[in-house]
């Protein structure tokens, strides 16, 4: 029993701190109150976790933790509904896991896991896929 309380308590403390660093999902659902794309909700630019925000640490071109800065090193890190990780959400084509290096494997028009290939991952007309207007998207997490 003592072991059990143990592990319960061990998940709860990791999934609060997972949740507490959640910035929305990236979407561009207008709807969703967790899309980014959503000016009224987490895709705010007022919003102080947005990646939305010119002055927040998600989405300031200045920040290492920003999706908007092209030298970034930590950006926020984008997993889809099944929790299977998608590279990381940012703007530097060096980046190996950047979903905008177009020879990575997050990045690339022609990889099946990338955001950018319109027939596989990115693909508008999937439920998860962040390119579909009605969908849910892929969970944005920052560090």
């Amino acid at each position: 029993m003592k072991k059990m309380l143990c592990c319960l308590s061990l998940i709860v403390a990791f999934l609060f701190a997972v949740s507490a660093f959640a910035q929305g999902n990236l979407s561009k659902n207008h709807y969703s109150p967790n899309s980014s794309g959503n000016r009224f909700g987490a895709g705010s630019p007022y919003n102080a976790d947005s990646i939305n925000n010119p002055y927040g640490r998600y989405g300031s071109p200045y920040s290492s933790q920003s999706a908007n800065n092209p030298y970034t090193t930590n950006a926020p890190r984008l997993y889809d509904q099944q929790g299977n990780y998608r590279g990381r959400l940012s703007s530097n084509p060096y980046d190996p896991d950047s979903t905008s290096n177009p020879y990575g494997r997050y990045g690339s028009p022609y990889s099946p896991d990338s955001i950018n290939n319109p027939y596989g991952a990115g693909s508008p007309y999937r439920h998860d896929s962040p390119n579909n207007p009605y969908g849910t998207g892929w969970r944005i997490i920052g560090e």
